[in-house]
């Protein structure tokens, strides 16, 4: 019964539109009175999620990305990605979606990239003729690839809900997700000029000159250098990945400040702001999943849900494959770190007994919840993308199916073909 209490409460709360934390912490109070267990249970759980030494990452790596946003990086990112790529057919698309991948990797948040990147390549795009839906899906799903990149805070996340099931380090799952990040932004660029082509869009200013490229990459390249610090600090043991947040923070502010010059006092204000907001609501989500994690775990929950997938099948392809079309169905309806924190518990022990590891299972995880920031209705990043556009989400949802199948395909290699994101870890090992 207090299972029933757990999963229809929850349930019926996201369908009135409770905010997903508020939803998830009463149908743990209501399990409490349910299964007549003390109500002080549920903030023991809570304080004790949120007690955990590396989640000092997460703010940090959230304000190193609002400085970024805020200090002016995009824009040169926008005149490199612009002067690489710019000249071929439909190039300011195939610019965009280098110059989305790039900041994403020094942002490390979708939401960012598209704020950033979107207000400033979509209104330009349709200026020279390319159409609203075209521009807006191109920056959408070129930003996704943030979730993936050293900087995101989600893998700290996801490392967080892995454990006690399995033992992830950040360092192996920011190695696990490098090549696929490279096959995904690879994919969006053939998309993207896919679609460019069919639709005739022209061709722009010839090439530059790879003197002109390299001298917009030494004007990006400040910028870019956070991710290298932080590949190479940690590979060399200089610092840990806790620690290689709050230098991530120290170089945004010196490159914005000191090199860029283009962080006024107003935007570091509201840098703090947000890192603070965005901080708050991902520690608020992490100590509420931890009791309603308990209770999942009391219950058997995994468990349960193993058994009715093998009585479905007992093939590892098609239990992979129910994994992530349940992963992206809840992904639709989720925030990116609320269906981390709930699913991971479920559906990694699952994989596992089928021969899927932890890191393989975790840059599955992002993928899909990457789709799910993309699709409506929650689908933060299309709003967001949409509202910049000046377009509808059903318009942009009618024409988004080539961008869909570049994220499926990467999603599908790195379902089926482990080395995709084992690779490298087991050769940096």
């Amino acid at each position: 019964m207090e299972l029933w209490v757990l999963g229809l409460s929850f349930a019926l709360l996201l369908l009135l539109g409770v905010p997903v934390a508020f939803a998830i912490g009463l149908s743990s109070v209501a399990t409490m009175l349910a299964a007549d267990l003390p109500l002080a249970l549920v903030f023991q759980k809570m304080v004790g999620g949120m007690q955990v030494f590396s989640f000092l990452a997460i703010p940090f790596f959230v304000f190193a990305g609002e400085l970024m946003l805020y200090g002016g990086i995009a824009d040169r990112i926008v005149r490199f990605a612009n002067s690489l790529i710019g000249h071929v057919r439909g190039g300011l698309g195939m610019s965009n979606v280098l110059g989305c991948t790039l900041f994403g990797g020094v942002a490390g948040s979708p939401l960012a990239d598209v704020s950033a990147m979107g207000s400033v390549m979509i209104p330009l795009m349709k200026k020279e003729g390319y159409h609203a839906d075209y521009a807006v899906n191109v920056t959408t799903h070129a930003a996704l690839v943030g979730a993936l990149m050293p900087t995101s805070h989600n893998l700290i996340i996801f490392v967080l809900a892995a454990s006690g099931i399995a033992s992830v380090s950040v360092f192996g799952l920011i190695l696990a997700a490098l090549i696929p990040a490279l096959l995904l932004t690879l994919a969006n660029l053939a998309a993207a000029y896919g679609v460019a082509v069919r639709r005739g869009y022209p061709t722009h200013d010839a090439f530059p000159g790879w003197a002109a490229v390299g001298r917009a990459f030494v004007g990006a390249l400040p910028g870019l250098l956070v991710v290298v610090i932080i590949l190479a600090g940690i590979l060399s043991g200089v610092f840990t990945a806790t620690e290689s947040a709050a230098t991530a923070v120290f170089w945004a502010l010196g490159v914005t400040v000191f090199v860029y010059r283009s962080l006024s006092w107003q935007n570091f204000l509201k840098a703090c702001a947000k890192a603070c907001k965005t901080t708050g609501v991902v520690l608020l989500l992490i100590g509420i999943s931890s009791a309603f994690g308990y209770f999942m775990a009391l219950y058997e929950v995994p468990q349960r849900t193993g058994e009715l997938m093998q009585s479905v099948s007992q093939s590892p392809w098609v239990i992979f494959l129910m994994v992530n079309l349940l992963l992206f169905v809840l992904g639709t309806f989720l925030d990116m770190a609320a269906t981390i924190l709930i699913c991971t518990p479920i559906f990694l022990p699952i994989c596992q007994q089928y021969g899927m590891g932890p890191l393989q299972f975790g840059i599955l995880m992002l993928i899909n919840c990457a789709l799910g920031l993309n699709t409506p209705p929650v689908g933060s990043t299309q709003f967001v993308g949409c509202a910049i556009g000046g377009i509808s989400v059903g318009q942009v949802m009618r024409s988004i199916w080539p961008f869909y199948g570049a994220l499926l395909a990467t999603l599908a290699l790195v379902t089926f073909v482990p080395a995709i994101s084992l690779w490298l870890p087991a050769l940096m090992k």
